[in-house]
């Protein structure tokens, strides 16, 4: 009889467990990997900036790369290139480089 209790009560805390388990190894191929996947990705497309890129703001503005230092960057906007704003590398969403819109 004390054996099969206990025997039991092994079964028991695994199928109490398990579910647990299940739901964080969902949370993690879910949610956890796919941000650090996009973090990754933005990490590796900031620093392969080059001056005379074409950007996009966080905010939406198109602009191109004129000065990169090592957390800024200077973005000139419009057609005139009167308007250069310093701005955070971070504040970077996308970015095209001046090669990809050049036929060869």
């Amino acid at each position: 009889m004390l054996l099969s209790t206990a025997a039991g009560g092994a079964g028991g805390m695994i199928t109490l467990f398990l579910p647990l388990v299940v739901f964080f190894l969902l949370m993690y191929f879910m949610i956890m990997r796919p941000q650090k996947k996009e973090q990754q990705r933005v990490k590796s497309m900031l620093a392969a900036m080059e001056v005379g890129d074409s950007v996009v703001t966080t905010s939406g503005f198109y602009g191109i790369l004129i000065d990169i230092t090592e957390e800024d960057v200077i973005v000139e906007f419009g057609n005139n290139r009167n308007c250069r704003i310093p701005m955070r590398k971070s504040a970077i969403a996308e970015v095209e480089k001046a090669s990809d819109g050049v036929a060869e």
